[in-house]
């Protein structure tokens, strides 16, 4: 959500903490700061984009060796210049990303020794406090440290003091922050992609820590105050990854991305005949062969990816399966079954719920637990034992694509991990799922080429207010993927049902304005699904369909297809969302609503 950029150096610094808070920009925000240090304490704040913020950047000539930067997304108090970080108080001023949970019990306490609040954030209070500490513990490291032991919640934050020009001091529980190791100085970030411009050696903080950052170094403490040294990771990552290039959005690009997101995901696969266990960590044999069930947590996108992958682990590995929203596992009365393999799904890593519903299921005792995730050193491929990384590449458009397909390809080579140890699947029939998956890239890449008739569909949809998405079995969770993509950027309101509810009650809201979008594909719910479509046609509604090649549904008046390339069986789920994906993009253009920064929203959800 919110993105923290910190610098100092031997250079000015302002053109880094704006560079880097343009790169933070897919995360979402609602307003940009910045503060620096060049003979005294100089903040700048804008309720609007790092744009506005740059221009008066610029206006003001401001220059400075040392700074923290930061966009806001809001949580404690409306958008606006008065709520937007930095927040400062006695000469130093703070930036934070997360929820501080017993914030109003500080606030009453400083208000009480005659501190003045004057946003509505929760942040103000971190800097009140800090400000408090360092009148009985001047060194601003030994403040910053004492005051994260008062904290309770989520916390990334960054601090200056105009009284110590030499350093910056971080801290991070539960929000992701990393540091940066650079030739002319040192930065941190909530994210790899704004310290490119800088450097590629990094340190990734973990919970509980507190660094000082100077230009010769770094110095780290746990939580409890000991020194401790964290690895340097040089990031695989390049500058040219997280550019636009000859795109127009990063969705668009990202969405064509896909057959070589696809394709780097499944390279461990190699030639092989039979899928290793291996391909998870060192002791997934051990792990997978005593697994009585699965439980995947999730959200958003992610979710949907573990409701396709329900169908293909149940059917093909013959394991029970359940699918949680991870934001309300763990806030239910739940049966642990220490043989269960609890896999959580995320693209950034950092997913708040995700990694707090991970913690909730190993200390129930479920310790058999897998990442599937985008981001190699994020905290919750750390948490768990075992791990998957979907080497999808920077994803910077909020409303997630590339890296839906290739979690979908990491489910169904876990599903079929699991099947070869269970005895359910023949060495020829592996030997051909191994194939189709290596097939994979070129058969979405042949359902990109449909581009241009579904951009057309995109402009009938503009003028919509509501759509309703229908699908069946395993297809049904590619309808709810569809309908939030259409919400998410083009501000539709689209709702997504299994096709055999439509008698169940939305039937009732079929008309003519209500476009209803199918996905069809060739198997065994076909039938099924064409009776649900009648249904839709004897009310009025016009149909958008989504069919395989050869299919037997019929365009005529008020029904509309588009044939698909292949019919991909099992994996036909992986082919199937694409389009829905180039229909949300296109709509999205027609209405003329930004794409990938759409309003609301956030790319990492790093709080509850």
């Amino acid at each position: 959500m919110c993105g923290i950029v910190a610098a100092l150096s031997d250079r000015n610094v302002v053109p880094i903490l704006l560079e880097g808070l343009r790169k933070l920009e897919y995360r979402g925000y609602d307003s940009a700061g910045l503060a620096v240090l060049n003979g005294g304490l100089r903040r700048l704040r804008s309720a609007g984009r790092v744009a506005e913020l740059a221009a008066q950047a610029d206006a003001d000539r401001t220059a400075a060796p040392i700074g923290i930067a930061h966009t806001r997304w809001a949580t404690h108090g409306v958008p606006s210049e008065r709520n937007a970080h930095p927040h400062v108080s006695g000469g130093l001023a703070v930036v934070h990303n997360g929820i501080i949970e017993n914030f109003e019990a500080i606030k009453r306490r400083l208000m009480g020794l005659g501190y003045e609040f004057v946003s509505d954030t929760d942040t103000e209070a971190i800097a009140h406090l800090i400000a408090h500490r360092r009148k009985t513990d001047p060194d601003l490291f030994d403040a910053v440290c004492a005051v994260c032991r008062e904290l309770v919640g989520a916390y990334a934050i960054a601090v200056i003091a105009e009284d110590d020009r030499s350093r910056v001091v971080v801290a991070r529980c539960g929000a992701p922050l990393l540091l940066g190791l650079g030739k002319d100085g040192n930065y941190a970030a909530s994210d790899a992609a704004a310290l490119l411009q800088v450097t590629r050696d990094m340190i990734h903080l973990e919970d509980g820590d507190v660094a000082e950052l100077t230009r010769t170094g770094v110095r780290i403490r746990t939580a409890g105050g000991a020194a401790v040294e964290r690895p340097v990771h040089v990031s695989s990552l390049s500058a040219d990854a997280v550019e636009l290039g000859h795109f127009r959005h990063y969705m668009q690009k990202e969405i064509f991305e896909q057959p070589q997101a696809l394709a780097a995901t499944l390279e461990m696969l190699g030639a092989a005949h039979s899928v290793s266990p291996q391909l998870f960590g060192a002791r997934a044999g051990e792990v997978f062969a005593g697994v009585k069930g699965v439980l995947i947590v999730a959200c958003g996108t992610s979710h949907h990816a573990g409701l396709v992958a329900r169908y293909w682990i149940e059917q093909m590995a013959g394991i029970p399966c359940a699918v949680e929203v991870a934001s309300e596992y763990r806030y239910r009365a739940s049966v642990a079954d220490p043989d269960t393999l609890v896999v959580a799904i995320s693209q950034s890593g950092e997913t708040a719920d995700t990694l707090a519903a991970l913690k909730h299921a190993a200390a129930l005792g479920m310790s058999r637990t897998l990442a599937i995730c985008n981001v190699a050193e994020s905290a919750i491929v750390r948490e768990a034992n075992l791990r998957f990384l979907t080497r999808a590449g920077p994803e910077i458009g909020v409303a997630s694509t590339k890296a839906f397909t290739t979690q979908l390809a990491a489910l169904f080579v876990l599903t079929l991990a699991l099947a070869r140890l269970r005895g359910r699947l023949d060495p020829a029939e592996e030997a051909q799922w191994l194939e189709a998956l290596r097939h994979l890239p070129v058969a979405v890449a042949r359902v990109l080429e449909l581009e241009n008739d579904i951009r057309a569909w995109a402009e009938r949809f503009a003028t919509k207010q509501h759509a309703l998405f229908l699908g069946r079995g395993m297809h049904y969770p590619i309808a709810l993927e569809g309908a939030l993509k259409l919400k998410e950027i083009s501000y539709i309101h689209a709702e997504a049902y299994p096709a055999g509810e439509l008698k169940h009650g939305p039937l009732a809201l079929v008309d003519k304005d209500m476009p209803v979008i199918a996905v069809a594909p060739n198997d065994a719910l076909l039938e099924k699904l064409k009776s649900n479509l009648q249904e839709v046609r004897a009310r009025g509604g016009e149909l958008y369909v989504f069919a395989d090649a050869g299919g037997e549904i019929a365009g005529s008046e008020g029904v509309h297809i588009l044939r698909m390339p292949e019919h991909y069986r099992l994996l036909s789920p992986v082919l199937h969302v694409v389009p829905l994906q180039l229909l949300a993009y296109h709509a999205a253009l027609v209405k003329g609503t930004d794409v990938d920064k759409p309003r609301n929203l956030a790319k990492s959800v790093t709080v509850e």
